[in-house]
């Protein structure tokens, strides 16, 4: 049996050679060999036996807002959670939370309902799952402000684990949480208060993201900041702001943002982040970290 004969032997959807660059917020990339969206635990076991059977490399997506996936493709298992991993369940101070839920949701939901520490959140334009995987946060805040603990499914033992927050070493934008990891869904306590306060928190949050950041095809934050100052400060120093490499650029707006134009290159978009990276070493001594996933490069 081959591989799409394994495949259509499974009640997996799946889909072959599938573009990359319809699931990242850059909106570039290659395509992906085999790419499966996933509907339930069992849908999980099948992929991982799928995987397993042809030694296919995996790759975890929530809603690519993170993602840079290079022109070449990935040559193995892309995964992706459907609709079934989409829900904000809220009980009293506990909100259970699917790990594709976009952020801003539930930064809205959980404030209309009187409950606030998450408000921060709304400028954040990715999926839960990722959010753990990476610790991210933004205005003072972060993922592990409110984490309880989180629900997910282990590709390397094809079982189903529960880790508390303090199991995750969760840093500044980064954690303890496996490539073979898969986020399901998280718990959150957030505290009580007004919702109209917390609304008024989230509308500042958005038109400040709205003044300060630009819109279109980008990844958010590229680099990390590292400890005492801020990427787009040492990007803007070096004389950055607006360079251009192919169909990518930095942002006039914030240094720390690439740009990529319509049917661009990912891997434009990586020689850029190379070079930034060459020209601040270079200059200030600094050493940045990409926030970003890279997946296809050397």
């Amino acid at each position: 049996m081959n591989e799409l004969e394994f495949l259509a032997s499974t009640q997996l959807h799946y889909e072959i050679d599938h573009s990359m660059a319809r699931y990242c917020t850059y909106r570039v990339g290659g395509p992906a060999k085999y790419f499966v969206s996933i509907d339930s635990v069992d849908d999980l076991v099948q992929a991982k036996a799928f995987a397993e059977r042809f030694s296919l490399p995996t790759l975890m997506i929530g809603k690519g807002s993170n993602l840079l996936v290079a022109d070449n493709g990935f040559e193995g298992l892309c995964i992706q959670l459907g609709k079934a991993f989409d829900f904000v369940e809220i009980d009293g101070q506990v909100v259970t939370v699917g790990a594709i839920t976009f952020l801003p949701i539930v930064a809205r939901q959980t404030a209309a309902a009187g409950l606030t520490g998450f408000e921060w959140a709304v400028g954040v334009p990715g999926s839960l799952g990722g959010a753990v995987r990476m610790n991210a946060g933004g205005h003072g805040s972060d993922m592990a402000a409110n984490l309880i603990d989180v629900h997910l499914f282990d590709f390397s033992d094809g079982a189903l684990h529960t880790l508390s927050a303090a199991e995750l070493k969760l840093g500044y934008r980064s954690s303890s949480i496996k490539q073979t990891q898969l986020v399901l869904s998280a718990r959150l306590r957030l505290e009580r208060g007004e919702a109209e306060v917390a609304k008024q928190e989230i509308s500042e949050i958005v038109q400040w993201r709205r003044s300060h950041q630009p819109g279109g095809a980008n990844a958010g934050s590229v680099f990390a900041n590292p400890e005492g100052t801020h990427s787009a400060k040492l990007i803007d120093e070096c004389g950055l702001k607006g360079f251009t490499m192919g169909t990518a650029s930095v942002s006039e707006k914030h240094a720390n943002f690439i740009q990529a134009t319509a049917d661009g290159s990912a891997d434009d978009v990586y020689r850029l982040i190379e070079h930034i990276k060459r020209v601040v070493l270079a200059e200030t001594g600094y050493e940045l970290r990409v926030e970003n996933r890279l997946i296809g490069f050397d």
